[in-house]
């Protein structure tokens, strides 16, 4: 599969040289033998500080560190949290997201947590919340801006994301509190609001009676810190309308929350444009930065 879907040929994203870049990294795609992420990873630029620094004592706990230029003045720290249907993934997957945005001034820390069918609900948010941890107590000594700690995720990583800045249980059980120690965080392409469950994820999240508890919706008081839901308008995996939902509540509460809707852009796509090779697919980096209020965040 390939690591994006190009806008639809309704979408002027597709038209004219932009079109042809998209045919033409696709081509590169299927010719190379590589798996996509490896090819991304293959072309992004070298910024990898650290790898497999423990957060933890468990075999998971594990994250790859990516810094920026040593003249980057009072960076943020992202911890970037990747998707996978909480049953596959590894860090070093994702080493174009981490290079990305390091390239681009942030310090970024990427974590494995525990997956489905080692551990299910809530195992997965106790790591990424130790993991934060990890990240708010060395971000000073990494020189990072201390009051600029961000969280980001796609997919089930968005979800992971989600829930520790809305159901405070998960940082309050680090010593942790959302609202307070969290500059903001990003959802990209996250379910967040994803009742009845289907088959293959019953056994993920337990019994139908504690089901609400594991839906960050059910959590979006509007005490949260600011949020960034950014959603593909053609996602065939996670349907738009959690973005939607999930973005009502907290404006209901009053909460800070902001939205970016990409038209034509698939569940894959949408975190392949963090990618150098794959920015022109949709503005996912640079409305990230902007967010963050990371340089001019030309992307």
């Amino acid at each position: 599969m390939l690591p994006f879907q190009p806008a639809t040929s309704s979408s002027p994203r597709v038209r004219g040289s932009i079109g042809r870049r998209v045919l033409g990294v696709a081509g590169l795609l299927l010719a190379s033998g590589c798996s996509p992420a490896g090819l991304l990873n293959g072309l992004a630029p070298e910024r990898m500080a650290g790898e497999a620094i423990p957060y933890g004592p468990l075999p998971r706990h594990k994250l790859d560190l990516y810094q920026p230029s040593p003249e980057t003045a009072s960076p943020p720290m992202v911890v970037f949290l990747y998707g996978g249907g909480w049953t596959e993934g590894s860090r070093a997957m994702y080493r174009f997201v981490g290079a990305a945005l390091a390239e681009r001034g942030c310090i970024v820390a990427i974590p494995d947590y525990r997956l489905y069918p080692e551990a299910g609900f809530p195992a997965f948010l106790q790591d990424c919340a130790l993991a934060t941890r990890w990240a708010f107590d060395n971000r000073v000594m990494l020189g990072a801006d201390p009051t600029r700690l961000f969280l980001m995720g796609h997919s089930a990583g968005a979800y992971n994301a989600a829930m520790l800045a809305l159901d405070r249980q998960w940082l309050g059980a680090v010593a942790m509190q959302p609202a307070r120690d969290l500059a903001g965080v990003i959802g990209i392409a996250g379910p967040y609001d994803f009742l009845p469950l289907r088959a293959d994820l019953r056994p993920i999240f337990g019994a139908e009676e504690q089901l609400a508890r594991t839906q960050p919706i059910s959590f979006a008081d509007g005490a949260n810190p600011p949020m960034l839901l950014l959603q593909g308008e053609a996602d065939e995996t996670v349907d738009p309308g959690n973005a939607r939902r999930l973005a009502e509540r907290i404006r209901t509460g009053g909460g800070p929350v902001e939205t970016r809707f990409y038209s034509g852009i698939g569940h894959a796509a949408i975190a392949g444009a963090l990618s150098g090779a794959l920015r022109f697919v949709a503005p996912t980096l640079r409305d990230s930065l902007t967010f963050m209020r990371v340089g001019e965040a030309q992307a």
